[in-house]
């Protein structure tokens, strides 16, 4: 796998994707009827060409994803600058790829305000901190025993 720097916050983009189509577009609707072939060939070709860049991009920033997930899965309590200076992607693109992985569930855990390193919440963990919301208002309840919301002063139904 290439890497360039920053190439996965910067790699694929709708807009790119929308000009390759366009050139598509223009290309074909060219070609179609008889009209300006070599027009044609060419806006074509620069279509074909922008829009197997995106993909290619894209099919980039899965790899870069499985790469950042892995070296979590082998070293659990790894920080951002270790990931970096391990895989060769720079910092931004980890700490962007980490935030996409939180955002699918497929890396669960917190950061260490002290060491920066991942502390991984096991799954029993996650489901001991399951917080209830007032019905009413939907303010968080934080004591299992209240029988009021602290905020609005709804009754609490267990």
């Amino acid at each position: 796998m290439k890497y360039k720097h920053n190439q996965y916050t910067e790699g694929a983009s709708i807009c790119g994707a929308i000009f390759g189509a366009l050139f598509l577009y223009w290309g074909i609707n060219s070609l179609i009827p008889p009209g300006n072939w070599i027009w044609g060939i060419i806006s074509t070709a620069i279509g074909v060409a922008i829009l197997s860049g995106q993909i290619a991009a894209l099919a980039n920033k899965s790899k870069l994803r499985r790469t950042v997930k892995y070296e979590f899965e082998s070293n659990p309590d790894a920080s951002v600058d270790q990931i970096s200076k391990n895989t060769g992607i720079s910092k931004k693109d980890v700490q962007a790829i980490i935030l996409e992985l939180k955002m699918r569930g497929e890396l669960r855990g917190k950061f260490s305000s002290s060491t920066g390193k991942l502390k991984v919440v096991q799954e029993d963990a996650v489901q001991e901190q399951k917080v209830s919301f007032c019905t009413s208002c939907g303010t968080p309840i934080k004591k299992e025993e209240a029988q009021y919301c602290s905020y609005c002063g709804a009754s609490i139904q267990h």
